[in-house]
């Protein structure tokens, strides 16, 4: 086991009304420590008693308190406030997630940093924000009306948790929604740092809520809670699907992100370098465990046998190791479940495809959920590791002759969340792009976020966009306000003796 950060709680609670507090049955749960899988510490296990209590708080807070009626640079305070003591955390934050999840502690150091900008970021959207007026002269002004929507319900994944946590919750206070976040329950420590944060920048009692435990209870108590009024939730499709069904009878609002399996597409005029640097970094990165991850590598036929031959040369070199060491770039997998499941994935990859790199767990490295940076070529179409995600470090290269293959290649599987384009042809680039079934491309680069861009994808990658003002537009309903500035020409209805030829409808529209 590596070293246990210091200032861990001795057990995780939840929060609710601005108090820590057990779960009202006093379940609770183990938390494992994925380099062991060995339990280090106990969190309280909710279910539809605890989600009622946070759904009281959430709710009174949004009828009667003063977070949703605040003038939004009000709320931008204490946002800016929130991200300075985020910021302050990076070291303790970076060791709680890297213990907590396996992340390696180099990329998990980044974490606090990008938590912070994400708070920063809707509290400067918020000040500037502006919503249209139309006039028609002499008639009529009509004006949007922007109000919280009410109650959030967030349900945040265990891939980078913290900075996924904070992804949700600060468009949704921004926006000035009360919110109930329940983290998931594989990594639910990094979130016992919220509390303090909270507190220590003067959010309101009751404006945040935090209930842990398991989809099936807590999860799906939150959900179909008649008080919550939406969902925004970053998982699996499985898990999405359900949730949909589930959020109708309430006409609850969603906005789920639900994986990817996305295509990286290399032209033989790349740039080979560049090509294979982010390539690797893209699907090896964050142990793989990503949902934007380049997990598909199509690569156009005269570059594929030295793209395939250098890919292997550097997988194999792929450091795998203890995550708390700062030259390991693959960590332990975050729980022996998920473990389980690559493991499945590259036995039936090695009956597919061929194997060109690791495929086992490292030598030396005999407890823990450790895998080595895995790579498989001559991937055909229908292969399951072609068609399905995987969630780790494990890469399938497939070759292609023509641009009409590639995109073929690229659009033929059920996802349609990132995808990736390498070529020096500027038409090309573009043109293909457009052709892609994914929410996000990225030309000549990995996945580089500009928060002001929509991040959502398409098919079973999800439904809705959030990012910039499609958050604030998702947390918000925006009422239109029509004003009278004339006389309003009516049709009598009746009354006697109006003209024969008075069929008007109040004139144009315009």
């Amino acid at each position: 086991m590596t070293k246990r950060p210091a200032n861990l709680p001795e057990r995780i609670q939840h929060y609710i009304d601005g108090q820590n507090v057990d779960s009202v049955s006093g379940e609770t749960f183990d938390v494992i420590e994925p380099t062991t899988n060995e339990a280090y510490i106990k969190c309280a296990s909710g279910d539809k008693a605890d989600v009622d209590l946070a759904a009281a708080a959430a709710r009174k807070a949004f009828d009667e308190g003063e977070w949703p009626r605040m003038l939004p640079r009000q709320r931008a305070q204490v946002l800016y406030r929130i991200a300075d003591e985020v910021s302050k955390l990076n070291e303790e934050l970076g060791a709680i997630e890297s213990f907590d999840s396996g992340l390696p502690i180099r990329q998990a150091k980044g974490q606090a940093n990008r938590a912070a900008e994400n708070f920063r970021f809707f509290a400067d959207l918020i000040v500037a924000q502006h919503d249209n007026a139309f006039k028609m002269p002499g008639r009529q002004i009509n004006y949007v009306n922007r109000k919280p929507k009410g109650v959030a319900g967030l349900i945040t994944p265990w891939n980078t948790p913290f900075m996924q946590e904070s992804w949700k919750l600060a468009p949704a206070l921004a926006s000035g929604c009360t919110v109930i976040l329940k983290p998931a329950e594989f990594t639910p420590t990094s979130a016992s740092l919220w509390p303090g944060i909270f507190e220590r920048a003067g959010l309101p009692k009751g404006v945040c809520n935090i209930v842990h435990g398991f989809g099936g209870t807590a999860g799906d108590s939150l959900v179909k809670h008649p008080d919550v009024n939406l969902i925004s939730f970053t998982g699996e499709v499985g898990t999405g699907k359900i949730i949909y069904g589930n959020c109708a009878p309430n006409m609850k609002s969603m906005s789920m992100e639900l994986g990817g399996k996305s295509p990286a597409v290399i032209f033989a005029d790349a740039d080979f370098e560049a090509a294979l640097d982010s390539t690797l970094f893209g699907v090896y990165s964050l142990n793989g465990e990503r949902c934007t991850a380049s997990s598909r590598i199509l690569v156009e036929r005269p570059i594929y046998d030295k793209f395939v031959e250098a890919y292997a040369q550097r997988a194999k070199k792929v450091v795998v190791g203890d995550p708390a060491d700062p030259t390991t770039e693959i960590g332990a997998l975050v729980h022996p479940e998920h473990y389980d499941k690559v493991m499945s994935y590259i036995e039936i990859g090695k009956s597919e495809a061929r194997l060109i790199a690791g495929g086992k767990r490292p030598e030396g490295l005999d407890k823990g959920n450790y895998v080595e940076a895995t790579a498989f070529a001559d991937v055909p179409r229908d292969a399951r590791i072609f068609q399905e995600e995987i969630f780790g470090p494990v890469v399938a290269i497939t070759p292609f002759d023509t641009e009409e293959e590639a995109l073929e290649l690229a659009n033929g599987v059920e996802y349609g969340l990132a995808a990736y384009v390498w070529t020096k042809d500027v038409t090309r680039a573009h043109n293909f792009a457009h052709g892609i079934e994914s929410g996000m491309v990225w030309i000549n680069s990995h996945n580089v976020r500009d928060l002001r861009t929509p991040f959502g994808g398409v098919k079973s990658s999800g439904l809705g966009q959030e990012g910039g003002y499609r958050s604030l537009d998702f947390y918000s309903d925006q009422q239109a306000i029509h004003l009278t500035l004339g006389d309003v020409h009516t049709t009598r209805f009746g009354a006697t003796g109006y003209a024969d030829n008075d069929l008007g409808l109040g004139g144009p529209s315009a």
